[in-house]
């Protein structure tokens, strides 16, 4: 591979897109405490047209996160709760009918909101996930004879709670593969915490009074043109290899060290080698840079390959995570 000269001097990005997004960002981070990391997977998943699965614990502001970024940004949410008895027309819709005229009109369901909330999606049965990810790989509804086009801005962020698995209905890997990343959190440190508890408390107290609304901070429009310019970013022939080279190291870890070819049963689709070109692009246009760097990639890799690597059971059985395999990677791929 060829090597890569280093940038004489950092090049920024237009300004007005990146000011509103660093903008956005930190209004975000000041309400939510601990979880600068979601928050930043969440940015990059708006920025990269991709969704987001977030897993971890109750009370850690999953809800809160997408909720703070849609009351600042442009366009509308809904929070969709999945439970056993939710039907797949209660996310599409449903044709209704109107005896007044003797027709049929379709009522539109929550799926065509602009930032969704899937709360608890193995909660649901397989019929109500598969409506949700086709709508997020198709990008449209079919109901009957018609396909409707969700609009241009959409973004699902579906949550799971890895504490109680009694009655929930695991995703299928292979639509668990349509997530662009998956995000575990975990607890908040001790500062963080006592933070969280000054927060809650003035929060507590403005609740008393009317809340002034928050300000939209990023436009549609603005959402786009970052969208655009995170896909101009410049990508160094020989970083593409590298990002291709770690991908096709998943799937035959064994070339690289046989001890690790029995850890592996399926290794990264063609989605990972998108999403991991995209999302290093996203968090090097957050850094304010014009060019993807080696760090770019190794700081997104996890939540990429994440749900899309799935281990032997020797790996299970040895307690072998998806993220320790990927660290060894990382160890075994050279850096152009």
């Amino acid at each position: 591979m060829e090597s890569i000269q280093p940038e004489p001097e950092q090049s920024v990005i237009a300004a007005t897109e990146f000011e509103a997004f660093k903008a956005l960002s930190q209004a975000a981070n000041e309400l939510i405490i601990g979880q600068e990391r979601l928050m930043e997977r969440l940015v990059m998943a708006l920025l990269c047209h991709g969704h987001l699965l977030v897993e971890g614990a109750p009370g850690l502001a999953k809800t809160t996160a997408i909720k703070t970024l849609a009351d600042r940004i442009e366009g509308d949410f809904h929070r969709i709760q999945f439970t056993p008895d939710l039907l797949p027309a209660d996310l599409t819709g449903t044709e209704i009918y109107r005896p007044q005229e003797g027709t049929f009109e379709f009522q539109r369901g929550p799926i065509f909101h602009n930032l969704i909330l899937a709360d608890e999606v193995n909660r649901a049965p397989a019929k109500v996930q598969s409506a949700l990810l086709e709508a997020m790989g198709e990008h449209q509804v079919t109901v009957g004879r018609v396909t409707y086009p969700l609009p241009q801005l959409f973004l699902v962020m579906a949550t799971q709670n890895p504490i109680e698995q009694e009655g929930t209905y695991p995703l299928p890997e292979a639509q668990l593969d349509r997530f662009l990343m998956h995000v575990a959190i975990g607890y908040p440190d001790a500062q963080a915490e006592q933070d969280i508890l000054g927060l809650a408390r003035q929060q507590a107290r403005d609740e008393l009074h009317e809340p002034p609304a928050a300000p939209v901070l990023v436009t549609q429009a603005q959402v786009f043109a970052a969208q655009a310019q995170v896909l101009d970013l410049h990508l160094a022939p020989a970083l593409e290899e590298y990002i291709v080279q770690l991908v096709l190291a998943s799937r035959e870890p064994g070339k690289w060290d046989p001890e690790l070819g029995r850890l592996v049963s399926y290794g990264a689709s063609p989605r990972a080698t998108i999403g991991l070109d995209r999302c290093a692009r996203a968090r090097a246009w957050l850094s304010g840079r014009d060019f993807v760097s080696p760090d770019d990639i190794h700081s997104t890799i996890h939540d990429v390959f994440r749900h899309r690597v799935l281990l032997s059971y020797e790996a299970e059985a040895d307690g072998v995570s998806v993220d320790e395999l990927v660290d060894r990677l990382l160890d075994l791929v050279p850096v152009p």
